[in-house]
């Protein structure tokens, strides 16, 4: 039996909680590279999928981990500001349990093992870090240890699609000897030089 490899959270968690921080107010209606999704649909994005992820790990099971992710345009809640940041910590504290990487759990309406779980979390919290990021204009470095689950969990997806396309859209080619985040940006269906209409 091959052991479960297992990696902390909280770094990454971290990171966008910072990116979520910066963000001013008045960015919250501007694009981003995450289709038909403002910053303000980001940052709810980010809420409701590490409450879902915190309650896959501990395999509390509900309506939290049964809702679909293009269920409907998440909207962001009044105490964003005090809410994310918790629910983040909360996310990687519960990562924390080696019990959670283990058996079968659910997210999104999808069962699946809780190492994949883990997996699809880390790769949510990277790409939809960068998505807040390049959206505000804000410098990112991920995780290392996070973008390379991301990274490995992409690259599986399209592989497996075998269509040249991703689990977030169509793959974008990124030359092999770019960065791991580009290409990790580029397997999840977006162009890593995307920029921020108002940055130009």
């Amino acid at each position: 039996m091959t052991e479960t490899t297992t990696f902390d959270l909280g770094p990454q968690a971290r990171i966008v909680a910072r990116l979520a921080e910066g963000t001013p107010d008045a960015m919250l209606a501007a694009p981003t590279p995450c289709p038909d999704y403002t910053v303000r649909n980001v940052l709810g994005h980010l809420a409701g999928l590490a409450v879902a992820f915190r309650d896959a790990a501990g395999k509390d099971l509900g309506a939290s981990t049964e809702t679909p992710p293009d269920d409907a345009v998440p909207d962001l809640p009044a105490d964003w500001r005090e809410l994310l940041p918790r629910v983040l910590d909360e996310l990687a504290a519960a990562w924390r349990d080696p019990a959670a990487w283990t058996g079968m759990t659910r997210a999104g309406g999808v069962d699946l093992p809780g190492e994949i779980a883990a997996a699809v979390a880390a790769d949510e919290l990277v790409i939809h870090g960068w998505d807040l990021a390049r959206a505000t204009g804000q410098d990112y470095t991920p995780d290392e240890t996070a973008l390379r689950a991301s990274h490995a969990f992409l690259l599986a997806a399209a592989e497996e699609n075998d269509r040249g396309g991703g689990i977030f859209g169509a793959v974008v080619p990124v030359p092999d000897g770019a960065p791991l985040l580009d290409r990790a940006v580029g397997l999840s269906g977006r162009d890593p030089g995307w920029r921020s209409p108002a940055a130009r």
